[in-house]
């Protein structure tokens, strides 16, 4: 059971080797990244080489799904915060599966992300 998702740039930090986010990540349990992250860390990729250590990183965790109610949902809180907040349509979408699921999101990104998720969104180092 995923007790937690991850954002785009702490899978990134991970890929890295960025010291705070290894260390971090290792005393974690079972998290999950939505299709949306995994999507954009595939797309990031600058080479085979980066997509196959990407793709290894990925299978490490479970994912989850988006989901037909997930994308309404990102499209009410895109119209709702897009212009106060300056939160894009895949931070929307990437939310919207925690806020379905009722768990935490690890982002660097509190910024956009706690408009959306309130204490669901969290910072992890």
């Amino acid at each position: 059971m995923v007790t937690a998702l991850l954002d785009t740039a702490i899978v990134v930090d991970v890929l890295r080797r960025y010291p705070p986010a290894v260390a971090w990540l290792g005393q974690q349990g079972q998290l999950g990244i939505s299709t949306v992250v995994w999507l954009e860390i595939i797309e990031g990729a600058s080479d085979r080489q980066a997509e196959q250590n990407a793709l290894l990183l990925l299978r490490r965790f479970e994912r989850v799904e988006t989901m037909t109610g997930d994308v309404d949902w990102a499209i009410r809180q895109l119209l709702r915060f897009h212009l106060s907040h300056g939160v894009d349509a895949m931070d929307c979408l990437i939310a919207s599966v925690n806020q379905r699921m009722g768990v935490p999101l690890y982002t660097r990104n509190l910024k956009h992300f706690a408009p959306l998720l309130g204490d669901l969104a969290r910072q992890p180092y």
